[in-house]
């Protein structure tokens, strides 16, 4: 894919880069090396310092980069607004508690002292998606450089603008010069880079084929990846939930970023008692949802980010239509120019069909009937993914239930799933391993070294 700008609302190529040439990305590996072996030195007071400051920066031009956001990849600018704050929030989290999070950890053995200290590795490399260009990458960079790692960004193709945008943040925050540097390259040249000595670990976020291919990758090298792919995450709605709450937050658990989001709910389980009066409330707000241009602010639903994945989109929901399943709105493409398809639900869907197995990235919703908790949970679990999922009930034994069986990175109950730097983010089975966020994802990318003294 060609590195630019192309604008999903009109088609528009805005702007074409140039990938670096082999020298230029040489330059940036031996110099990113070189910065490692000073910045790991830093002090946890400088790297604050640094990251609020790039916090501060996100503050204040939020508007600009949620500009930039929305015209290379199609989110309303309101929510692109929104994913900045959250951007500076992240940073001013790691600044306060990563010495807490990193600080030696002291054990009981037959030593006289032991006790577990937390270092940082070198380059880590990563391999970030374009449907939310700011938050995905600060929320590897940011534990990253507090820990005391220097980082790489290969961002998607198509954001290019956010990426040199992100390197430039951290340029004027302060962070020493190489410790985090934006490659505008073309994923054939990853291989390369996880193979390269200097280059310690890797995380990526984006498709199955493209984890798959990376972890191979660096197995073959013995270095550690994290990976945050896909997922097809059930909103199980049962009869004793709040039932106007649960259609209300459905509607944006599936639209938001233009249901263009892993951990966006998906496949909507629905317990008989109450399926019909579900079905109704959420096809009518469905219907109200307004689709256009990103940039103005009564705007719902934007293009999809790429023809690609409107055509991918559109295939899928004809599949499922030619093996029986019903469209209760939408289920085409708008005739207007760009990537714009219609908020879509799908019922009655057959054993088998797309949406069992398959992660529809785009807003349509499909919608399916259960008699109880245990059929709810059980067809939750019956996709090969593990991401996240919602689960309302106002009964506190299928709260349990629903807690200790569903299958996922992470379980929300009556509430939408999202990501938080409080708390671990990842997932299971085919969504992916390892953690980002909170704790456990500043430790991902560190030495845990044991000393024992006698």
């Amino acid at each position: 894919m060609a590195i630019a700008s192309i604008n999903p609302v009109t088609g528009e190529v805005l702007k074409t880069f140039e990938p670096l040439t082999d020298q230029e990305l040489e330059y940036k590996l031996a110099l990113a090396d070189r910065a490692f072996a000073t910045y790991k030195h830093s002090s946890f007071r400088d790297r604050a310092q640094w990251i609020n400051q790039a916090a501060d920066i996100l503050e204040s031009k939020k508007t600009e980069f949620g500009i930039i956001m929305t015209i290379e990849m199609g989110k309303t600018l309101k929510s692109a607004i929104a994913e900045i704050e959250k951007c500076a929030n992240l940073c001013r989290f790691y600044a306060e508690h990563a010495p807490q999070f990193l600080a030696d950890t002291p054990a009981i053995t037959d030593a006289s002292r032991t006790l577990i200290r937390y270092q940082p590795m070198g380059i880590i490399l990563a391999v970030m998606p374009w449907n939310f260009p700011f938050w995905q990458v600060f929320r590897f960079a940011v534990p990253c450089l507090m820990a005391g790692n220097v980082g790489l960004l290969k961002h998607a193709s198509n954001v290019p603008q956010c990426a040199l945008a992100i390197a430039e943040i951290f340029h004027a925050a302060g962070v020493p010069e190489g410790a985090f540097q934006t490659l505008l390259i073309g994923a054939d040249r990853v291989a390369n880079l996880v193979a390269d000595s200097r280059v310690k670990a890797a995380t990526l976020t984006g498709s199955e084929p493209a984890g798959q291919s990376l972890a191979a990758i660096a197995g073959h090298h013995l270095k550690k990846v994290v990976l945050e792919l896909g997922g097809s995450d059930p909103f199980i709605v049962l009869k004793s939930a709040d039932l106007d709450l649960a259609v209300s937050t459905a509607v944006t658990a599936r639209v938001m970023n233009n249901g263009q989001t892993c951990i966006a709910a998906k496949r909507f389980i629905v317990e008989e008692a109450i399926a019909d009066r579900f079905i109704a409330k959420f096809v009518e707000k469905f219907k109200a949802l307004k689709v256009g241009d990103p940039m103005q602010p009564e705007t719902d639903v934007g293009p999809l980010a790429t023809p690609q994945i409107l055509n991918e989109l559109d295939l899928q929901v004809k599949a499922t239509v030619d093996l029986g399943a019903k469209v209760l709105v939408g289920g085409y493409r708008l005739k207007e120019k760009g990537n714009f398809y219609a908020p879509t639900i799908l019922a009655d869907i057959p054993l088998g069909a797309p949406p069992y197995q398959e992660e529809f990235f785009g807003p349509v919703a499909s919608v399916f009937r259960v008699k109880n908790i245990d059929e709810a949970i059980a067809l939750a679990n019956s996709t090969s993914f593990g991401l996240g999922a919602s689960f309302w009930s106002n009964d506190q034994q299928e709260i349990e239930t629903a807690i200790e069986q569903i299958e996922a990175g992470a379980v929300f109950v009556n509430g939408m799933v999202k990501s938080d730097p409080r708390v671990p983010f990842g997932g299971i089975k085919r969504s992916g391993f390892g953690r980002e966020l909170g704790l456990e994802g500043i430790r991902e990318f560190v030495n845990i070294k044991t000393i024992w003294i006698k």
